[in-house]
């Protein structure tokens, strides 16, 4: 007769959909019962009814092997999420929702924090991209382990690399290590369109942008290219940088572009010998901050050695070690930054259409971010700039 050790190393043969790594290692089974028939209950974080169709028969096949045929098998999820509404200029429609991760200013964990809620996300069952638009910077293929990944070209279309249950595209990949980009912001808003309509994304539930720092060409242009659902603003708890996240609020505020919430990174640090947390630079700042431009802090980020060593290993925390508190915090996040998303769509939807450029008197281009884009193009241009 089968043992619970027995089962749960049937169980660890299980992938779960998208991943190479079990449902065991990701902490899905939450029940291991022996009685008459065996009781097995997973808790996962997709509401794809797919998803567990394609568990169910997969368990089936694996306790098969160790002569169990007759169980009761219990599959907790979440809702079904809701449709998107956006309207406005869409220049990849087959993504359903745009989420920009943006920063006032470098070094305070934007990468990382894209990254991470970008797994979380994929961990609860959506189809997930991930575009990293920070041209100058690009940190996306060593966070994703894919340093030296080529993309493939299929009938003239780049196919982005599939990487732990995302589809990834990053100007890392078409360039050698190290190499400096030094354009123009011309050029930089060509190769964002481009990295949104060249690329083979596929029908996503939402694609995660990690941006460049600062509020320019980059994150006017990808307002204007598409109908952002909501912005995530990165931010550290010390004064000059929460001084830096005011300036991408407000920037959100003129494009138009709904509040998805402020991750405070750095928040604390948990020592890994006792486990105790101290505030080295600070915590809780964010929180005065969310309550200005009426968002929230989604997610108070610690440092922990494991973030920093999954970042230069390619091994990101929410993946690698999904019981640690920074990554049950990523999860934490992503739950609440979807729940967002979900309100964002049910009232209607983000819209692009009133920082669309426009043609003054004098006939030049201009580009609206005031919210007041009719009016201004009659009196001969937005007067954004």
């Amino acid at each position: 007769m089968a043992t619970v050790d027995d089962i749960r190393s049937a169980l660890s043969q299980v992938a779960y959909p998208g991943f190479t790594k079990d449902i065991v290692s990701f902490g899905f089974v939450k029940k291991i019962e022996l009685g008459d028939k065996p009781c097995i209950e997973l808790e996962i974080t997709a509401s794809s009814e797919e998803i567990a169709s394609i568990l169910k028969d997969e368990i089936k096949n694996k306790l098969a092997l160790v002569g169990i045929s007759d169980f009761e098998l219990k599959i907790n999820q979440p809702q079904t999420p809701k449709e998107t509404s956006s309207k406005g200029k869409n220049m990849a429609p087959y993504i359903k929702n745009f989420i920009m991760v943006s920063s006032g200013k470098g070094g305070v964990g934007k990468s990382t924090t894209t990254t991470n809620l970008a797994i979380a996300l994929a961990m609860q069952g959506k189809k997930i991209g991930v575009l990293d638009a920070d041209i100058y910077g690009p940190n996306i293929p060593r966070m994703f382990g894919i340093v030296g990944s080529q993309p493939e070209v299929v009938a003239n279309r780049v196919k982005p690399v599939h990487a732990l249950g995302c589809e990834v595209m990053s100007m890392g990949m078409m360039m050698e290590e190290g190499q400096s980009l030094i354009w123009r912001g011309a050029m930089i808003m060509k190769v964002i369109q481009q990295l949104l309509t060249d690329i083979d994304w596929g029908e996503l539930d939402a694609l995660v942008i990690d941006m460049p720092p600062g509020t320019g060409d980059a994150q006017l242009t990808l307002a204007q290219s598409v109908p952002v659902t909501c912005g995530v603003v990165v931010t550290t708890p010390q004064t000059v940088a929460i001084d830096d996240a005011k300036r991408s609020l407000d920037m959100f505020e003129k494009l138009n572009i709904p509040m998805g919430g402020i991750v405070e990174n750095m928040s604390g640090f948990i020592c890994p010998e006792s486990g105790k947390e101290y505030d080295i630079f600070g915590k809780g700042t964010a929180a005065e901050l969310a309550k200005e431009y009426k968002t929230e802090v989604i997610a108070q980020i610690p440092i922990e050695v494991d973030t920093r060593i999954g970042g230069d290993e390619g091994k990101p925390i929410t993946y690698y070690a999904p019981t640690s508190e920074s990554a049950k915090r990523f999860m934490k996040a992503a739950a609440a930054l979807w729940a967002k998303i979900e309100e964002i769509n049910k009232e209607g939807g983000a819209s692009n259409e009133a920082i669309q450029p426009t043609i003054g008197l004098d006939g030049k281009s201009s580009a609206c971010s005031s919210g007041d884009g009719e009016n201004k193009a009659k009196e001969g241009g937005c007067g954004c700039h």
